[in-house]
């Protein structure tokens, strides 16, 4: 790793020139941007120094073990020698979770959509139960949730629900969720005691803004509409609802949740430009197969991820063939053993393809 030490070392003192520059200090954005940048590798440089200095006593230390005649003396550097290996492995370690390349999306907020798969009735109550399990989560992490769109059925269940999660770094522990959930159960609407497999679909999108993502007016139609309630019943009486057209792609979003037409077209216009902004950013992955191999799974949405097995008491995440129990408290928000073990197998794939 020290053969990356003058390109961190070259930078860190570009920054800390611009930095000093009344370009930068006369500008709040692009001061925040660079000092933040430049607090990360103040941190990597001072690893690297700590590094080249075990380093430099480690050789030190065999060289005078080799010219030791006294036994005594040969064993004090014996253990001098393996206390710098030891430590020049825990700084290693250190080092490589800085050099592993942070993912700009990290520390945005999450618009999260859930919607039923197939299974019927069961399916939309267990896309409702996956919506309360995400809910709970959010909220022992202090995260707020809003509901941008929602298409609820009348047992309950959930046919399609896109959210708001706002909170810090909640796309770091969320984006892995994206994907199938399959759930193994008998139905409350089950007389004989069958178990069924239903599915849910999740999508995680960082939410983007207009700095990331410019739509140009042009390339949208935006119809409104009355809102409706389950069984299409009209639910107001002004034209409050909006429908935005993507027109490049074709791609639809429907708000209806508000009572107010321009609150509405927010939402709906939140929802496009982060489905726009996740699609381009997918597609930019698939181009670099590197990437591809770093990450779990395919990021397919269409890939079955997890299985919630009731009868077992067992919940799998099958890209990591990880398995825990318990499933009455995951179902009630307590995800971080699984989120926990998603997050260190992507930054030991991540550290792989660095060496």
């Amino acid at each position: 790793m020290l053969e990356k030490y003058d390109q961190y070392k070259n930078e860190f003192d570009q920054l800390e020139k611009e930095l000093s520059s009344p370009d930068v200090v006369s500008n709040p954005e692009k001061l925040k941007e660079l000092s933040k940048r430049h607090a990360e590798l103040k941190e990597t440089v001072a690893l690297f120094n700590e590094l080249k200095k075990l380093k430099e006593d480690l050789e030190a230390s065999r060289e005078m073990m080799d010219k030791e005649d006294n036994t005594p003396m040969k064993e004090f550097f014996a253990d001098e020698i393996m206390e710098s290996e030891r430590k020049m492995e825990e700084v290693s370690k250190k080092l490589q979770g800085k050099l592993v390349a942070k993912d700009p999306n990290d520390e945005k907020n999450v618009i999260l959509e859930i919607r039923a798969g197939t299974g019927g009735d069961e399916a939309a109550l267990f896309a409702g139960d996956l919506f309360r399990m995400y809910s709970r989560y959010a909220e022992k992490m202090g995260w707020r949730v809003s509901v941008l769109s929602s298409n609820v059925t009348g047992i309950e269940g959930i046919k399609e629900m896109i959210a708001k999660i706002e909170g810090d770094d909640a796309y770091r522990y969320l984006k892995f969720e994206s994907g199938v959930h399959r759930v193994q159960r008998v139905p409350e609407t089950e007389s004989q005691g069958r178990i069924h497999t239903s599915a849910a679909t999740v999508a995680v999108m960082p939410e983007a803004e207009e700095v990331d993502l410019t739509i140009a007016p042009q390339d949208i139609r935006v119809d409104v509409f009355r809102s409706s309630g389950p069984g299409g019943q009209s639910v107001n009486t002004t034209d409050s609802a909006v429908r935005i057209t993507y027109l490049p792609t074709g791609m639809v979003v429907s708000c209806q949740d508000e009572k107010s037409q321009l609150k509405n077209r927010d939402k709906a216009m939140s929802i496009l430009r982060s489905r726009l902004l996740a699609q381009k950013q997918e597609e930019e992955a698939k181009k670099r197969s590197d990437l591809r191999k770093s990450q779990i799974g395919t990021g397919d949405r269409s890939e079955k991820i997890r299985t919630y097995n009731y009868p077992q008491d067992r919940v799998t995440d099958h890209r990591i063939n990880f398995s825990t129990h318990n499933l009455p408290e995951i179902m009630n928000g307590k995800l971080d053993d699984i989120i926990s073990a998603l997050q260190k197998t992507a930054e030991q794939k991540a550290l792989e393809n660095l060496e």
